[in-house]
């Protein structure tokens, strides 16, 4: 029997590790190819893990919830097909770790990045007690930092944040302790990273009454909790509003979207139009097209229009697949993609990728009835467009002839930024120049 080695796959350029949340087989069981074995999870996004042989599950090497970097091996397939063995997924890093005959090899390679901080019942990657190592971080002083990561982990940025500061905080605690009112102790407190600073946030106790239900959050929810709180002390919040007539918008889709299906196999919803508006816009007021630097003294701005749009999924979570240099593309080519990842994203087939790289946000509130909304800005971007429903309404028509009473189609957008980069007057004019690109479509544009 030839022994075949698993590997944690390359999930994106920027994905260096990933959490097994479930194992889909058992040891003894048998896989067929392209069978899932195990799911996984990154901090973007969920995956399944198919086998690329057939045989018959030998050893699982990692438990669940355990979190493994990209190229270990994760578990040893024993097939009866042969003894040579196939290379590894080229997903493996740069030096293509490839399958071997021998399941001790891989546990013995793991053994040393395991050996330092073995006493401490948090996870630390290797990167990080490398760097803890080389500063003479001590064990219990790395225990004490606050992480950002999934799960309160210490990340490679909270630890060089950290270092810094280490003789300020130490400094600094024989006072904290003897000024600090003694209740204060006792509050529950959450740690956020703005920028080079680390802000303490009490949280309120909450009263649970009898019959109320206590639901445990899922993986997803708590990173989305995380980030929203993050980015709202990160960044000072303004939105702006307009009222936009779209009435030849909504005229033309409805004249042209059963040909746009019929030619190209394509649902032609709004979002591909609004996207486009944005891109638009994004090229006449690139500085809306930017990020704060961590060191919060630099702009860097983004020469891609990398348009993410917020996707709902099927467990009531959000997720925001990136539509990459949207500007580049025409109205069928931003649909196809549009259509694409919204399908992929509730079907939970997204990868890492996809995800990442989003220069600017749109998210469609309309699609839930409502009129509009205050979007939190999905960091380090600096700007996102809420679209609120369509709506029928009496309006003033100017005609050569004099006013006159119409029925037209008006929409709410609603613009958040980040108000330490955009000022309102770049803000409000971005925002007023989507709304024209909307409200002045060409009912005669061609498919």
């Amino acid at each position: 029997m030839a022994n075949f080695d698993l590997i944690m796959p390359k999930m994106g350029e920027s994905v260096a590790e990933a959490t097994i949340i479930k194992w889909s087989k058992n040891v003894g069981d048998k896989i067929k190819v392209d069978e899932t074995v195990l799911e996984i999870a990154t901090d973007k996004v969920d995956s399944e893990i198919p086998s690329p042989f057939e045989g018959t599950l030998l050893k699982c090497l990692f438990k669940e919830g355990d979190v493994v970097q990209v190229g270990t091996v994760i578990a040893v397939i024993g097939s009866e097909a042969g003894a040579a063995a196939p290379e590894a997924p080229k997903a493996a890093p740069s030096n293509e770790t490839k399958t071997t005959t021998a399941a001790a090899a891989p546990i013995a390679a793991a053994a040393p990045s395991s050996q330092d901080f073995k006493n401490s019942d948090k996870f630390y990657s290797p990167l990080v007690k490398s760097i803890a190592k080389e500063e003479g971080i001590s064990l219990s002083e790395l225990d004490g930092i606050k992480g950002t990561g999934q799960d309160g982990r210490v990340t490679k940025a909270d630890i060089l944040a950290y270092i810094p500061t280490r003789g300020q905080k130490a400094a600094a605690a024989p006072a904290a302790e003897n000024t600090a009112p003694a209740k204060t102790e006792s509050k529950p407190a959450a740690a956020i990273n703005a920028g080079e600073h680390t802000i303490l946030v009490s949280r309120p106790a909450v009263a649970v009454g009898a019959g109320d239900e206590i639901i445990e959050m899922d993986r997803m929810r708590k990173m989305i909790a995380e980030n929203m709180v993050m980015s709202k002390h990160v960044a000072p919040h303004v939105t702006s509003y307009v009222e936009a007539d779209v009435t030849n918008l909504v005229m033309w889709r409805d004249k042209a979207k059963k040909e746009f299906e019929k030619r190209d196999g394509q649902k032609l919803t709004f979002t591909p139009l609004f996207i486009e508006a944005v891109a638009k816009a994004i090229k006449d007021f690139p500085l809306i097209n930017v990020s704060v630097d961590q060191t919060q003294t630099k702009i860097i701005k983004h020469k891609n229009i990398n348009i993410g749009m917020a996707a709902a999924l099927p467990s009531g979570n959000l997720i925001v697949p990136v539509i990459k240099n949207a500007d580049e593309k025409n109205l069928l080519g931003i649909t196809k993609n549009v259509n694409d990842l919204a399908n992929r994203a509730r079907a939970n087939k997204l990868v890492p990728d996809e995800i990442q790289g989003g220069t600017f946000t749109l998210t469609n509130v309309g699609s839930f009835g409502n009129l509009m909304g205050t979007p939190i800005i999905l960091q380090p971007q600096v700007a996102i467009l809420a679209v609120g429903s369509i709506k029928k309404k009496p309006a003033v028509i100017e005609t050569p002839q004099g006013d006159m009473i119409g029925v037209r189609q008006f929409m709410y957008l609603s613009l958040s930024y980040d108000h330490r980069v955009v000022d309102g007057s770049l803000g409000g004019s971005f925002l007023r120049r989507v709304a024209d690109y909307l409200e002045q479509w060409d009912l005669n544009r061609s498919i």
